[in-house]
């Protein structure tokens, strides 16, 4: 048997002319507190938006530094992006891996170092100082400024170190990775500094270095917590709807007849389930939009579908679209309901979803 007709799926329409945008606002903000080069963190394809894509619109906006989490992510994007541009890998090089595709290592052990040292070749040096997680810890650099032969024979193109608190802008723990940092920087060879991410921007010029590596604030996320978003929204995800079914009142819907009709309904069917990352913990709690209204989703998501209660919403009916993130439902505003954070619901969005870009 072969199948016929497009299959209805989930449209994730992205605006890259915002991406850009927010890109430079962020370089503007940088530069203003004193420092360099803003790069941009397109790890976990540009955060669920499609590296492919955002990463070419980001370097015709000016970018130059671009960053992943590992060698395969950016194996693949070094053809999209040509020879020219700096792709470090975060997550460093696995061991025998020689970086013919002309990445950029980030070392994150004595034993990086050591497999890198004395080849002459670009690598950024990681100190941790206050994540502990990669990087340096301090005993491994006071080792290092006792005798830094390791780093000889070797192009360390940054120093840098990563802010674990920077969306709290009170968080005692922001002075002192930056105190942390400067003193371990004066222990070594002179190297260009890279140590702002997105809220780090926003934190003045004790968090100015020569490159900052936002991601979340590129593609709309709010780096400021609690003050209302300086970045353009990026992103609308648009799910069909399969089915329209009239149900009596006192009838359950979805798995655990965890909701039941207080009234007679209309329940709409839509094509997104928690393996598109639309996030199980958003059952009961999510709204989708039509005609900018919200539309109530109900029961609980499951693997491909998920319920809306369209009793109020004559003209929703089988092909109509549902929003599930877009104007007044942010990104932000679906991890509140979810219980998490902004970046798992765009790093979540599925390869089902049909990616469309719209640009000037």
């Amino acid at each position: 048997m072969t199948a016929t007709g497009a299959e209805p799926a989930g449209v994730l329409t992205v605006d890259l002319d915002a991406v850009a945008a927010n890109w430079r606002t962020l370089r503007t903000l940088h530069a203003e507190a004193g420092g360099g080069k803003v790069g941009a963190a397109v790890k976990a394809d540009a955060y669920g938006l499609g590296a492919a894509a955002v990463a070419p619109a980001l370097a015709a906006a000016g970018c130059r530094h671009f960053f992943v989490a590992g060698i395969a992510e950016g194996m693949a994007l070094r053809p999209v992006l040509g020879p020219a541009p700096m792709i470090a890998v975060l997550n460093g090089f696995p061991p025998g891996a020689d970086g013919d595709a002309a990445l950029t290592p980030v070392l994150n052990s004595p034993g990086d170092i050591a497999a890198w040292s004395g080849t002459g070749r670009g690598a950024i040096l990681h100190l941790d100082t206050g994540m502990a997680r990669l990087g340096l810890s301090p005993a491994e650099l006071d080792a290092l400024a006792e005798d830094p032969s390791p780093l000889r024979g070797l192009d360390l193109r940054y120093v840098m170190t990563h802010l674990a608190c920077a969306d709290e802008p009170a968080h005692l723990m922001n002075a002192a990775q930056a105190a942390r940092f400067a003193a371990a920087r004066a222990r070594l060879p002179g190297a260009p500094s890279s140590f702002a991410n997105s809220a780090g921007i926003f934190l003045g010029r004790d968090f100015a270095s020569d490159l900052a590596r936002p991601g979340c604030a590129i593609y709309g996320l709010n780096p400021t917590p609690g003050r209302p978003n300086p970045m353009r929204p990026t992103l609308r995800l648009a799910a069909p709807v399969l089915q329209v079914r009239e149900i009596p009142a006192g009838t359950p819907v979805g798995y655990s007849a965890a909701w039941t009709a207080p009234r007679p309904s209309r329940i709409a069917t839509v094509a997104a389930g928690y393996a598109d990352g639309y996030l199980r913990s958003l059952s009961g709690r999510a709204i989708g939009r039509h005609n900018w209204q919200d539309v109530p989703l109900v029961g609980r998501i499951s693997m491909d579908l998920s319920a809306f209660d369209v009793t109020d919403h004559p003209a929703i009916g089988p092909g109509s679209m549902i929003e599930l993130i877009g104007p007044g439902n942010s990104p932000d505003d679906v991890a509140a309901r979810a219980g998490t954070i902004g970046y798992e619901v765009l790093t979540a969005l599925g390869a089902r979803y049909r990616r469309a870009y719209t640009a000037a």
